[in-house]
């Protein structure tokens, strides 16, 4: 098997100390640290230095009314996000976003992409979903627990990842690709879709192909996977081969869908002038999962 490039949002060097979470003296200490520092968000859009680096800034930054989340340690410094109440769409990504994400270094957008999820999180979920009671932050910004102090049952919440199956079919060196409406002009990808309860990933990548592209595949085999925060999702990238190359389109989900060849494909990854469609962007798994195949060939 070919070498697999390493996937966007991956590999940062954030420390998360998770046996401290529930130290509350640990927190507390960390706090008071002259090395604390706090991650720079407009809303959920990050800040971005020059170099491609995330912006850290001082405590005293933070909103006074919202609680903070300890990251985790960077060169053995604590790191904090402020969990203010950020009302956006946690699943859009504006110009700004775009921007910030073509210039963050592979390893700074894996740090913002748990900060961006643990923000959205508790945004979305200021209330028990079991009685409807308030909740409130514990677990050093890792979790939340409803309040028995205003009548809640004391049920405890997690910060959730929803799997996500992103996938090639592949038929006689080529394959498929598709685009979605809202994509920009020109754009295809890997067809993708969430895994259901109660289904295994191969299950999820053919019943996805064959529900979007009425294509039938067979040998599904995993390449790798990714961080998606967009708003909180875990790409699980996959091959399939195909049985035919008939596609019965979904209009409600794809808008084209076409077989790609080796050649095809390696001019959109160039972003060549001739090449036949634009490719997703270096960051996202999609580019990834192209490249691997590419170079299995």
């Amino acid at each position: 098997m070919a070498d697999i490039p390493t996937p966007g949002f991956t590999g940062s060097p954030l420390v998360r100390i998770d046996i401290e979470r529930d130290n509350r003296a640990y927190f507390d200490q960390q706090l008071g640290s002259l090395s604390a520092r706090l991650l720079r968000l407009d809303g959920l859009t990050p800040q971005v230095t020059d170099d491609g680096r995330l912006s850290w800034g001082s405590l005293a930054e933070a909103d006074p009314e919202a609680d903070l989340a300890l990251l985790g340690l960077l060169d053995g410094k604590p790191r904090f996000v402020s969990l203010a109440r950020v009302d956006e769409d946690p699943a859009q990504r504006n110009a700004a976003m775009n921007t910030a994400l073509t210039m963050l270094e592979r390893e700074e957008a894996a740090t913002y992409a748990a900060a961006r999820c643990l923000v959205d999180w508790h945004s979305r979920h200021a209330y028990c979903a079991r009685c409807g009671q308030p909740s409130r932050v514990f677990r050093s910004g890792w979790a939340r627990q409803c309040a028995r102090e205003t009548g809640g049952c004391g049920t405890e919440h997690f910060p959730r990842t929803d799997p996500v199956v992103i996938m090639l079919a592949e038929y006689e060196g080529r394959v498929l690709v598709g685009r979605q409406h809202r994509w920009p002009k020109g754009r295809y990808s890997a067809l993708a879709g969430f895994i259901e309860v109660g289904e295994s990933i191969e299950e999820a990548v053919a019943r996805e192909l064959h529900e979007e592209a009425g294509v039938v595949v067979s040998d599904v085999r995993y390449v790798a996977s990714q961080p998606w925060p967009f708003p909180s999702q875990l790409m699980i990238a996959c091959i399939a081969r195909a049985e035919s190359s008939e596609i019965s389109l979904d209009a409600n989900e794809l808008e084209h869908a076409l077989w790609a060849t080796r050649d095809d494909i390696r001019a959109a990854l160039e972003a060549s002038d001739d090449a036949p469609f634009l490719a997703p962007p270096p960051y996202a798994i999609a580019h990834t999962l192209l490249s691997t195949w590419l170079s299995e060939g």
